[in-house]
């Protein structure tokens, strides 16, 4: 028997596996290569399993050469098998290959190789193409949440140490910045175990690690959208009633941002364990309990787009009353501002494939909802804090207080401090004069997030 020739065509095959996988980085979010190396596997395992049953001393026995899986035949006879099932990602035309069945065993493969007797021709076929879009599409999505990663920082360090932006309101968006910051970290580390490696024998392996990594992945990643729906559920009646209680239902704002999610990934964890435990928990698309997941996600996506409705509608309702200016121009430059500042804000770009097939011009969708929706926490960061009114105003009063105390404090050094008739020094009257009243510690509402407008 020709041996050698099917260990070639394996290294062949394995060499091709990452311009295969490309193709497949589309209708899953791991490792894309995955699922042609399992299925080459699971062909592998029926073919030897039945290798076992092979009773037959002459002739040719059953052999897998890496590839195909040729069944047993006597010595003439001349065998055809249809290509592999996974050629059928690279082109839609799927030939034959044929063997001949010798005294010596079995012939090489013909028409060889495997890749033009399958109709797979490098110069036509758009691999190269598309590989080097799905690397972009990685690139940009890098790029996006490392600036997310950065600016998002910036915001928490921002709204954590200026005790008067403390408020419901802040709070909530500190949490909402956390779990941007969370989905950026999360996509990294899935990034660094899925991608970088250059071989494929993870593919097969089920450690705990990696299955931990795919939990808290997922997590992340709905604690993102429920955030993002707690924003909306927050807003949605600050606009509606001026005497909405902020702090009234806070607590059941972080209940939904991060118990809910806790919920359903607990249930997809056990389901998995118990009914689906295959390699790393990565593939998705083929799985019937990844809508554990997708069902919750899709569900705040509706809600906050009918949410974003609904404050549309009442922007507009509001621009329209009596007690507003009838400068049209203006009212429409308002509420397009308005409008501007809650897409990033409730996600709305989600709502455009969010109930379209997978498969639904797959490019476009990996684009959106990839590389655009990994600037969303920057864009996020900076509307609702380097632009806002009140942060801007804290800022600036922190700063020139700074330069005050810098400019007291130098002239201090040549001067004994002089106290006045009560005994108050400089930098106390300072600090006096810097504090304000309860009232203005109170935070002035979702209104100060339009100071844009």
């Amino acid at each position: 028997m020709r041996r050698g020739s099917g260990g070639m065509r394996g290294s062949a095959l394995r060499g091709a596996v990452p311009l295969l996988g490309c193709l497949l980085a589309a209708a899953s979010s791991t490792r894309p290569e995955c699922s042609i190396m399992q299925e080459i596997e699971e062909e592998r395992s029926q073919c030897l399993a039945e290798l076992t049953w092979d009773n037959q001393t002459s002739g040719c026995r059953r052999q897998w050469d890496n590839i195909t899986c040729w069944p047993e035949a006597e010595v003439g006879e001349v065998v055809v098998r249809p290509c592999p099932k996974y050629f059928r990602f690279l082109t839609s035309y799927l030939g034959n290959v044929t063997r001949n069945c010798t005294s010596q065993g079995w012939s090489d493969v013909y028409p060889a190789p495997y890749a033009v007797a399958c109709g797979y021709d490098s110069n036509s076929t758009p691999g190269e193409e598309q590989t080097a879009f799905y690397g972009t599409v990685k690139t940009g999505y890098t790029i996006g949440h490392t600036l997310s990663l950065i600016a998002l920082t910036a915001a928490m360090i921002i709204l954590c140490l200026f005790r008067k932006l403390h408020c419901t309101r802040n709070y909530i968006h500190m949490h909402l910045f956390m779990s941007f910051i969370m989905r950026a970290i999360a996509v990294f580390i899935k990034d660094v175990i899925l991608f970088e490696s250059g071989e494929s024998e993870h593919c097969f392996v089920s450690s705990v690690g990696c299955k931990a990594m795919m939990v808290f992945f997922q997590y992340c990643v709905m604690a993102n959208f429920f955030w993002l729906l707690v924003e909306g559920l927050y807003f949605t009646p600050c606009w509606s009633s001026p005497f909405f209680s902020e702090r009234k239902y806070f607590w059941w704002y972080i209940l939904i941002g991060w118990g809910a999610p806790s919920v359903f990934i607990t249930a997809w964890t056990i389901v998995r364990i118990y009914f689906f435990d295959v390699g790393c928990w990565e593939e998705i698309v083929e799985s019937p309990f990844w809508w554990i997941i997708k069902t919750p996600i899709l569900v705040s996506i509706l809600v906050n787009f009918i949410l974003f409705i609904c404050i549309i509608r009442i922007l507009v309702q509001k621009l329209h009353s009596p007690d507003v200016g009838h400068n049209e121009t203006s009212q429409y430059s308002r509420l397009a501002k308005s409008t501007l500042l809650l897409i990033p804000l409730f996600g709305i770009h989600y709502i455009m494939f969010a109930f379209f097939p997978d498969n639904f011009k797959a490019e476009v969708k990996l684009v959106f909802e990839l590389v655009v929706g990994s600037f969303q926490g920057f864009v996020v960061a900076v509307l609702y804090c380097f632009l806002n009114g009140e942060v801007q105003a804290e800022l600036k009063r922190k700063w020139r207080r700074w330069h005050l105390e810098r400019f007291l404090g130098s002239d201090m050094k040549y001067h004994h401090p002089s106290l006045g008739s009560n005994g108050t020094n400089f930098s106390t009257q300072i600090s006096m004069l810097t504090k304000c009243s309860p009232k203005t510690r109170r935070c002035s509402g979702f209104q100060a997030e339009f100071s844009l407008v």
